[in-house]
């Protein structure tokens, strides 16, 4: 246990599992609350985030996803199911098992959030509230492609590529492709300072991590969307909330409440005025809405 650099009040722990270990900040009692992390971010997306959330009263968890941050990078196969949100969702399970929480509450902001997706269809006891951050489901988005969002959403398509080709292509100059890939989603300046960019650009320089968030992506455009298509007609019986920037990809090209209203039964959505890093650009309105839901 070590004391978290970048969350004020956590501790950073890592926990083994059955067959990964994975590495997650942890402060405050109360209610839990799992908070999800994206791409190309680790659990240092929520620090202006959690600490807020355990001033509130709630016990706030915040993982690295697998393959992501300091948690383990499994070796994929050639289906990808390695890292399919299935995989990824049964991981967060374990660890709030581990952690002695058979429910808790779910807010996941991109890569996150097709976690929290999934892990509230496939294990719906254990999902009390969710919140997904600026993102549609990831059928709706494939399956409603365009030339202007296969142009702006570009690493869509690019990391996906077979053999290889992305990792050497990135691993050329990560440094780079990290920070024109952040600076072309945020849009309020400053909001992702220099010290947590190095933290993103530590992680991002390890070989083993651009291969896992390369097989996340292939996952999402293969084995993901067979997973999709299985439960079409299922839907998410936890209250959702779905919150879009109001400057993003996500929020000018979808209605974000309407396709969520696709998937769950009780939505409701609410558009902050920022990009699409939300913890990070919008951190104040973004608690207020999460403590408002979560006290229902």
């Amino acid at each position: 246990m070590v004391a978290s650099a970048f969350l004020e009040g956590f501790d950073v722990q890592r926990v083994q599992l059955p067959d990964l270990a994975i590495n997650y900040a942890i402060a405050g009692t109360g209610p839990p609350v799992l908070l999800l992390h994206g791409h190309p971010q680790t659990h240092v997306v929520w620090r202006k985030v959690a600490p807020r959330l355990v001033k509130a009263g709630y016990q706030v968890i915040a993982p690295d996803l697998r393959g992501y941050g300091d948690s383990d990078k499994p070796t994929s196969d050639p289906t990808h199911f390695t890292y399919s949100k299935r995989v990824m969702a049964a991981d967060q399970i374990a660890l709030m098992d581990h952690l002695g929480h058979a429910t808790f509450s779910v807010v996941g902001h991109d890569r996150g959030g097709r976690v929290a997706h999934r892990l509230a269809l496939d294990f719906p006891g254990s999902v009390d509230r969710l919140v997904v951050l600026d993102i549609a489901p990831t059928l709706t988005m494939y399956a409603k492609t365009d030339q202007e969002f296969a142009t702006r959403y570009f690493w869509w398509f690019f990391l996906i590529q077979p053999d290889g080709l992305p990792e050497k292509m990135i691993a050329c100059d990560p440094e780079y492709f990290l920070r024109r890939h952040i600076a072309g989603q945020v849009k309020i300046e400053g909001s992702v300072d220099e010290v947590a960019m190095a933290e993103y650009l530590r992680s991002y320089r390890d070989p083993a991590t651009l291969h896992a968030i390369c097989e996340d992506y292939r996952a999402s455009a293969s084995i993901d969307l067979e997973h999709d298509r299985e439960d079409q007609n299922s839907r998410i019986i936890a209250p959702l909330l779905a919150i879009w920037g109001t400057h993003s990809v996500v929020g000018a090209l979808y209605d974000v409440r309407a396709t969520w209203a696709e998937k769950a039964t009780h939505v409701t959505g609410v558009a902050l005025p920022c990009g699409h890093a939300i913890p990070e650009e919008a951190p104040t309105e973004l608690t207020a809405q999460i403590l408002e839901f979560l006290k229902g």
